[in-house]
């Protein structure tokens, strides 16, 4: 099989290797669509991420979807031929994180696409079959690869409660914005503002159900003055998260995405008097069945968030794109 291989920053290289073989509880997975994200792009043009540092080569992505073609001891062999989206935690299952359901936040927390885990940039790969999600065959294989995205922004909502009429501001809409705007819209939010400082990832934010845009770089965008239920930081920007608390209502809630500076000012004097909540939110747990049935139902179009399509052979392409994307993912798809 063929992969892309990171082997310096900048540098990337198309490897011949044999097709992995599923052990125990795995399955065989060929990669139909994978999406770019910042961390692969960071990765690549720096040699370093959030905790993650080059130490040699890796093939680089996290987010795909694949179709199973072969499985291993203890997995039903009617599963072979599944479209799944790809959960690409790896986890201990041992530790009180991941016995208490919060694997997400494991002691040896690792993600595929990082220093010694290779990821989805390659034309095949094995995953443990419970991280492997089936999907509905009306979800396309492009759509399957945003499930992972698609969590990020449930997994922030439900920590915010939104559900039916809630007023939610999101800051920032990148590829995490945009599907944290679509979720919202799922999920019953009647009010929901996007604030950002491109114009065009604004038209995006708008498309997937943003009722409001606020363009940041304007001297005249203010905040409303509405008070909102729950805000969803996921640009990583200290100005944003100190422009946001203020439009939140009393006993609202903040939720923390987007990284920034490890530390930042906020306004403990208004967290105090209005009891507001903040609560940090890291990847996601227990979330890729509903983001499926959100996506499968129709509620969430996830088809409509993807960019440029390239092949194995154009990953550098791919990287260098998605730097000026207007919040849209591309997509590699390593049989090409």
């Amino acid at each position: 099989m063929r992969a892309s291989v990171l082997t310096a920053p900048r540098r990337l290289i198309i490897e011949e290797r044999q097709v992995p073989e599923p052990g125990p509880g795995e399955v065989l997975l060929r990669v139909e669509s994978a999406a770019v994200s910042g961390s692969d792009v960071n990765l690549w043009s720096r040699g370093r991420g959030t905790n993650t540092t080059l130490s040699g080569p890796v093939v680089l992505g996290r987010t795909a979807s694949g179709r199973v073609v072969a499985v291993g001891e203890g997995v039903s062999p009617d599963r072979i031929g599944e479209l799944v989206a790809i959960e690409p935690l790896l986890c201990c299952r041992r530790c009180a994180m991941c016995h208490a359901g919060r694997y997400n936040l494991c002691e040896q927390i690792c993600f595929l696409g990082t220093p010694g885990h290779d990821g989805v940039f390659r034309e095949y790969l094995t995953l443990a079959a419970d991280f492997a999600h089936p999907v509905p065959e009306q979800l396309s294989a492009d759509a399957a690869a945003l499930i992972e995205p698609m969590s990020v922004g449930l997994a922030a909502l439900r920590k915010a409660h939104v559900g039916a009429g809630s007023r939610v501001l999101i800051t920032g809409a990148g590829p995490i914005g945009l599907t944290t705007v679509a979720v919202a819209k799922a999920l019953g939010a009647t009010d929901i503002t996007v604030t950002d400082l491109s114009a065009g990832r604004l038209e995006q934010a708008a498309a997937v159900g943003a009722t409001s845009v606020l363009d940041m770089t304007s001297m005249r965008s203010r905040m409303p003055e509405t008070h909102f239920d729950a805000f969803i930081e996921c640009s990583g920007s200290p100005a944003a998260l100190r422009r946001g608390f203020p439009a939140i209502r009393p006993a609202g809630r903040v939720v923390l995405v987007g990284r920034g500076p490890e530390e930042v000012a906020i306004p403990m004097g208004l967290m105090q008097n209005h009891e507001l909540t903040v609560i940090g939110s890291f990847r996601y747990a227990n979330t890729f069945a509903t983001a499926i049935d959100l996506a499968a139902a129709g509620m969430v179009d996830l088809d409509g968030l993807v960019g440029e399509h390239y092949g194995l052979d154009q990953v550098e392409e791919s990287l260098d794109s998605t730097r000026h994307a207007a919040g849209l993912k591309s997509m590699v798809h390593p049989g090409r």
